[in-house]
């Protein structure tokens, strides 16, 4: 059988991965992609399983294929506060670094694929493209995190849960086109953890949720099942 062109060269393992077109991963040859290959791992984990410890030693870096991360930073009392959550193909890890500065956990049942910091390191001094991708998305980490310090800071609770909810759809399938009407999402997060994510109480965030239902703004099912008929209404709900 005649060898495609645009996946000669390119492992099996990498061929259909989000990372490899979108992520980090695009910005390697296949030359680069296969000496990375042989150190990868690729693996899935429930939901609740530790994947990075709090100022641990970090030995791998990975990334996301399916399913949601969460972030957390513990203070030195042992109380946790959600900082963030990643979905694929995002990069998991903070390179140069050999301590990790936050925990995380999958949220749900993930996909990983992982390789050694040091194999990843290597390769960042020797292809700028890699590093460029890497910073790229660290900004972006940065313009959300900034983003949500004014949803913290200035939005009701209703734009609040409007702007939670906005940021599944918009990253729970980032492949779909600008033209989509709707989604629909599993929560990656029980109410208590929404209400810490958000700095609101459970009551806050129950109480938002159903009022959002009963003005048809969303649906639910199984009472996490989320669909989303008009996203561009949601977008106004959260003050977008």
């Amino acid at each position: 059988m005649r060898e495609d062109i645009h996946t000669a060269g390119v492992p099996l393992l990498c061929v259909s991965c989000e990372a490899r077109h979108r992520g980090i991963c695009g910005a390697l040859n296949s030359e680069q992609l296969v000496a990375l290959a042989k150190s990868t791992k690729r693996y899935k984990a429930k939901a609740g399983k530790e994947l990075m410890g709090d100022s641990r030693s970090v030995e791998r870096f990975s990334n996301v294929l399916s399913g949601v991360v969460k972030l957390t930073k513990t203070l030195s009392d042992g109380r946790q506060q959600i900082v963030g959550l990643q979905f694929a193909p995002d990069f998991l890890g903070r390179p140069f670094r050999s301590e990790s500065t936050l925990s995380a956990e999958a949220a749900t049942d993930v996909e990983l694929c992982s390789f050694p910091r040091q194999a990843l390191e290597r390769m960042i001094k020797e292809q700028p493209d890699l590093e460029h991708r890497l910073l790229e998305q660290k900004l972006r980490e940065l313009d959300q995190a900034r983003d949500w310090m004014v949803a913290l800071g200035r939005k009701t609770a209703s734009e609040k849960i409007a702007s939670f909810l906005l940021m599944i759809v918009r990253n729970i399938d980032p492949a779909a086109g600008p033209e989509r009407r709707g989604a629909a999402f599993d929560l990656p997060l029980s109410r208590a953890e929404i209400a810490d994510f958000l700095g609101l109480t459970v009551e806050t965030v129950s109480r938002q949720i159903t009022r959002l239902r009963s003005e048809n703004v969303i649906r639910i099912e199984n009472n996490r099942h989320v669909i989303v008929d008009d996203i561009e209404r949601l977008a106004t709900r959260a003050g977008d």
